[in-house]
């Protein structure tokens, strides 16, 4: 269903509307935050004050007025606002817009925004339906979202609406927010009377975590548990933020990823402090344990790795132990393999190692195995010479056989494992210098000059 924006585009008076919807703003100077955009001589600015509105992506975190600037920038620009939701549209949805955008057009001559938030949930065949109206002047498209651009919509249609990024809302623009809806007599909460503790509204501005929609709506909840020219405190915000889930956290969206980045590269830094912080986000914010746990093994592999094998292992007893007790009792067992992570020894060796003897196999293709090395379980296969002339390594000095061959026989021998001087791997890079050697007598070759 369309939804046209235009007649109770800020609507003024309480009845049934919620709080954030009343409170909108009506002008550019009431938005707070998101300078970098509508400041003094900003993109946004300078395009509104131009009056030349053209197709753009919003984005940013949830409540911090995508939807509120759309509007303000089709009111700006003396153009028809129309609004669906791709949660709810479908290719019907747009066609019905367009139509309605070309009977604007013809009836008053004004163009039309056509404004579609959670455009990330357009697929590609959506996506592409309002490439040839964006194109012919039809529509200026204006797409809100919540999720990076760049993985989650078409290239087609980034090529034709610029991207600009809002950011979550810092303390002083929520609290300039909550003054106006405690203050404003027409729109906001200011016939109420209420007072707001300073307790309180720390509470309220933590828990809100950038989201304005979220800091009103709280705030609202509040004045209806204590009623007019009642006094919302610290214990009131606490009952209301009882199993809400204050933290942001999109479990499948950009935030999941930027703060299990943030995890890993803490632990690969050897930041102990900041590999809890962002555990502790992740857990608070209702991120599955269980995913914590798989990536934190992966980080024993591709970042220390053989600096200190015991790293692997704690961190699958940590996935275990999460396992068994469950949360939030396993999540001290993730939290000791976080900062052991974090404190061994870091080596990349193995995970460099294997990505370049992946990269041979992909080039070289399926080169036989040589005779020597096959298995010969049968009489015709040794027959046929499969294991001929193999060396068994434990018959062999100090278990090792010097000079043999273990790669194709049409592929030279290649060097991919070079074990850092730090942890464990400082005493293999030792001993396989000493095997080189070995090999390198084994072939009638002088000794390696060069530190290995």
């Amino acid at each position: 269903m369309i939804n046209d924006g235009q007649p109770d585009l800020f609507p003024r008076s309480g009845g049934s509307a919620p709080l954030a919807d009343r409170l909108r703003p009506r002008h550019l100077d009431e938005v707070a935050g998101q300078a970098h955009l509508l400041g003094s001589g900003q993109p946004l600015r300078a395009i509104l004050e131009g009056g030349r509105l053209h197709s753009m992506i919003l984005w940013g975190p949830p409540g911090t007025g995508k939807t509120t600037l759309a509007r303000l920038m089709a009111q700006q620009a003396d153009l028809h606002f129309l609004s669906l939701s791709a949660v709810q549209a479908g290719i019907r949805e747009v066609r019905e817009a367009v139509d309605a955008a070309r009977r604007e057009r013809s009836a008053s001559g004004r163009g039309t925004v056509l404004f579609l938030d959670e455009v990330h949930r357009f697929n590609k065949a959506q996506q592409d339906a309002f490439l040839p109206h964006i194109e012919d002047g039809t529509l200026v498209f204006i797409g809100a979202t919540t999720e990076n651009p760049s993985f989650e919509l078409n290239r087609a249609l980034l090529s034709r609406a610029r991207v600009y990024v809002l950011h979550a809302l810092d303390e002083a623009d929520l609290a300039r927010i909550l003054e106006r809806a405690l203050t404003d007599a027409d729109r906001g909460l200011g016939g109420l009377h209420l007072a707001v503790s300073a307790p309180a509204r720390a509470l309220l501005i933590g828990a809100a975590d950038g989201d304005a929609r979220r800091l009103l709506g709280l705030l609202e909840l509040g004045a209806e548990l204590v009623g007019t020219g009642g006094q919302i405190d610290a214990a009131t915000v606490e009952r209301l933020l009882t199993g809400s889930g204050a933290r942001q956290f999109d479990k499948g969206g950009d935030l999941f990823f930027d703060q299990i980045s943030a995890l890993h590269k803490a632990v690969r830094g050897s930041s102990p402090d900041g590999a809890l912080y962002w555990l502790a986000r992740m857990l608070d914010g209702g991120t599955d344990p269980l995913y914590i746990a798989r990536r934190l093994v992966r980080m024993a592999s591709e970042d220390i790795g053989n600096a200190d094998p015991r790293a692997l292992q704690l961190a699958l007893d940590a996935w275990e132990t999460q396992e068994r007790l469950g949360s939030p009792e396993g999540h001290l067992a993730l939290a000791q393999a976080a900062t052991y992570l974090a404190c061994a020894s870091k080596s990349n060796a193995v995970y460099r190692a294997f990505d370049a003897a992946r990269a041979d196999v992909a080039q070289h293709g399926s080169l036989p195995v040589p005779l020597h090395l096959r298995n010969a379980p049968t009489g015709l296969m040794k027959q046929l010479g499969h294991g001929r002339a193999y060396r068994y390594a434990h018959d062999e000095p100090d278990a090792y056989a010097a000079g043999e061959h273990y790669f194709p026989e049409r592929m030279a021998p290649t060097r991919y494992y070079y074990p850092v001087p730090r942890g464990l791997e400082l005493r293999i890079g030792e001993r396989l210098a000493l095997l080189r050697e070995r090999d390198r007598a084994a072939r009638g070759e002088p000794p390696s000059d060069t530190p290995s």
